[in-house]
């Protein structure tokens, strides 16, 4: 049996919004306090607060504190409970993201390989990556083109580029 494609309608959703380096960041999380999803604005497909929600920072703290000590170059490998709700499929993808390490990269292939997709499941896996929830806390912007090339980003390729730099995997550019 696969999970819901989205939680219920009767489950509490608790949202928070945090300054970070790449803009404000929202976070939602359900009633256990396990994060749901981290947007940033303009993401493609990123989640906007709804009428229903409860603006609460309270179970958002340990995000907090490991988001800043990520962006502060101080933590490689967040410990925050996640819970998702995507095919079967999509979380093989998202869990797979999880084990790309810190100033490394991988391919959309190569986490094909990772979830036993086919050659031909390439672009699936595309857009599964497309559609994770969690953005930084799953790290797609560390799948790159086979060609090296730093293909899309759901949270746009100047934050990319600057997470990627953040990890020691790019190099500053002139004037940053």
């Amino acid at each position: 049996m696969t999970a819901p494609a989205h939680p219920s309608p009767t489950e509490v959703t608790y949202w928070t919004s945090l300054d970070s380096p790449l803009g404000p960041l929202l976070l939602t999380a359900d009633l256990s306090g396990a994060l749901t999803s981290l947007s940033v604005p303009g993401q493609k497909g990123g989640r906007t607060v709804l009428d229903a929600w409860r603006h609460d920072h309270g179970p958002f703290r340990a995000a907090e504190e490991q988001l800043s000590a990520y962006f502060a170059g101080e933590l490689r490998e967040f410990r925050l409970p996640l819970r998702t709700h995507g095919t079967a499929f999509r979380e093989r993808v998202w869990a797979a993201l999880g084990s790309v390490p810190y100033g490394a990269t991988t391919t959309y292939g190569e986490i094909a390989a990772r979830v036993g997709a086919s050659r031909a499941a390439v672009r699936a896996v595309g857009g599964a990556i497309g559609a994770n929830p969690l953005l930084v806390l799953r790290p797609c912007h560390r799948v790159i083109g086979a060609d090296g090339s730093l293909t899309g980003y759901a949270g746009g390729l100047e934050r990319k580029v600057r997470l990627l730099t953040l990890e020691g995997t790019l190099r500053p550019q002139a004037g940053d």
